[in-house]
Order: structure tokens, then sequence, then C-alpha cells
């Protein structure tokens, strides 16, 4: 269930100061830096709760049953740990979530993908999942093992969103002249943009395997140029407030600098209430933010959330 209240960011923040705990604050693994940057991109918000207040209970039904999203997550041997951790914790709420290994793993089910190259598992798990599921989802989020994803809030996200439009969201980087959604803090794509990255991708003018320059490109820059031809381009994804909502660091590295930078606003300066992902997290540490976020609840304390997102048939889900 989302949490429109501040009750969600405080179970964010009281599992980030176990992790804090855990690893005595300076020594918790982070992605990429989330530097401020100029953004000439487009900015998306999430709805404001009063739009969904003014639909009727008909509606939100309907609006609950029809986001669903299928997660896709990229994995290596190397990545046991982490794998273990997101296939137990954040990964059951998703409507149905897959793990694209680089090679068959005996331990977890996954499609194995038979390349060790970041660039070569995306595309070949973006082509195996166009044609596989088509269909039946959509909306399509992609991460990094060391991701944490509240899927609740991505599905709040995308609520009012139409996916037969090209949407490409998540935490927007501009290197050059390029725009690109940071895979450190996950990728969601529409149905018409995994369309039309499908058919792009067949154009090895456009969008080679193996790329044609002399430096490597990592695979979420890639990604933005192939989707560049066809029309998509990236979307920084921000709360009613403007505050980002994918996050390409820890919450326990977002608390940090929050402590050094606004020491009387911790929570505010912090992250977003409707915060979707976080990276760079440790295996022990996702579980941790799903006591965190799902499990712990005041006792006596009311939840007046508009929608329900309701688990796959059949889930584990917490």
């Amino acid at each position: 269930m989302i949490s429109e209240s501040s009750s969600f960011v405080k179970g964010v923040v009281l599992g980030g100061a176990f992790c804090m705990l855990v690893t005595l604050l300076g020594h918790i693994k982070v992605g990429h830096g989330t530097k401020a940057h100029r953004h000439e991109h487009h900015h998306i918000q999430a709805p404001n709760k009063e739009d969904v207040l003014n639909l009727s209970e008909g509606e939100r039904v309907e609006l609950s049953k029809s986001i669903r999203v299928y997660c896709i997550v990229l994995v290596k041997p190397k990545d046991l740990g982490h794998w273990a951790a997101a296939r137990e914790t954040w990964s059951k709420h998703c409507d149905k979530a897959e793990f694209y290994s680089s090679e068959n793993v005996k331990v977890f089910d996954s499609v194995a993908l038979n390349t060790n190259d970041m660039w070569a598992m995306m595309r070949k798990a973006y082509k195996i999942t166009y044609e596989r599921y088509k269909d039946e989802f959509n909306w399509f989020f992609l991460a990094y093992p060391t991701t944490f994803a509240i899927i609740e809030n991505l599905k709040y996200f995308l609520l009012k969103k139409d996916p037969s439009q090209p949407f490409y969201i998540g935490h927007t980087v501009k290197s050059g002249d390029l725009e690109y959604v940071d895979g450190e803090g996950g990728i969601v794509l529409s149905i018409e943009s995994l369309r039309r990255l499908s058919r792009v991708l067949e154009d090895s003018d456009k969008c080679p395997e193996h790329g044609g320059m002399i430096w490597k490109l990592a695979e979420d820059k890639q990604l933005a140029i192939c989707l560049k031809y066809t029309g998509v381009f990236a979307e920084n994804a921000e709360d009613s407030e403007g505050k980002d909502v994918f996050n390409t660091k820890s919450v326990g590295a977002l608390i940090k600098e929050a402590m050094s930078t606004h020491p009387q606003q911790v929570v505010d300066g912090c992250c977003s209430d409707m915060a979707i992902t976080f990276s760079g997290l440790a295996p022990n540490h996702m579980h941790v933010m799903m006591y965190g976020v799902y499990r712990l609840r005041p006792y006596g304390h009311t939840y007046n959330d508009a929608l329900v997102f309701l688990p796959p048939a059949g889930s584990d889900n917490d």
C-alpha cells in the first residue's frame, strides 16, 4: 500500500539509520554520485493525492488493476548475494520479475543470456522481454542487483501516464550532448518505448551491439542513444514537490549527506516521501529496507491511502 503521508519516509529513514549503524556510517557501499545538474530535459511528476481522491471508487479500482509492471534484473554469478536478496525482497512486489543472468546459474532460476557484456545483456533482455510479454504488461522496470525498489510507489507515479506514449523514465544525467537515465537508479520504459527499442535494436547502424567508437560507452548511455533515434528521450521523475524519486545512492548515504547539509531538516533534506528506488545497497541492507518500508508500523496509526495495489495472485508478497 502506498503511504501518502510522511509515514513512508520515516520508515525508510529508520531503515537507513539501521543500515548506517550496521556499517558504522562511513562504509555503506554506494553507486554513482547524484550531483545536482541543470537539466534541460523534461521533468515529469507524480500525481497529487487530490487528483486521486477526485476519482470515483470504481475508477480507482480500475486504475489499480491497469498498471502492470514487469521487472528485469540484470545479474552475474558474482552478484549471488545481491541476487538472493533482491529475489527475497522487493522483486516479489512486481507483477512478474525475472532475473537475466550472464550465464546459467544452477542456484536460482534465470534467463541465461550467455554474454558478460552489460550492453549485450541489456539488449538481449529487452528483446526477450518484448517478444514474450508485449501483450501482457504495459510498463517495464529494469534494475541492477544492488537496487532496492518500492514498486507500489512506481505504480502510483505511473498512475495517470499513458503507456501507449513513449516514456523513458528515471534519474536523468547529462553527459555532453547526451541525456540518459542512470541505470543505477533503475530504468522505466512504457510498452511504446519498448516497441520502438525492439525495432531499432535490429538496425546495426543506429544501434550496434558492440558499438563503433574507440572507447566503450556504458550500457545506460548506449540505451539512450538507441532510443534517441526512435524519438524517445530521457525524462527525470520527481514527486509533486520536485524531489527526485529514483535515487542512485543508498538511503544511508542520502541521510549522511542530509545530516551534513540540512542538519535541522534531515528527513526533508534526504529523500522524497514517494521515493521509488535506492541504489548501492548491500544484501543485508535490502532486508533492513524491507523491514522499514513494508513491515514496521506504529500500532493504532491508520493509513488512509486512496489506492491499494494488490500483489500478484499466489505471491508470498510481504
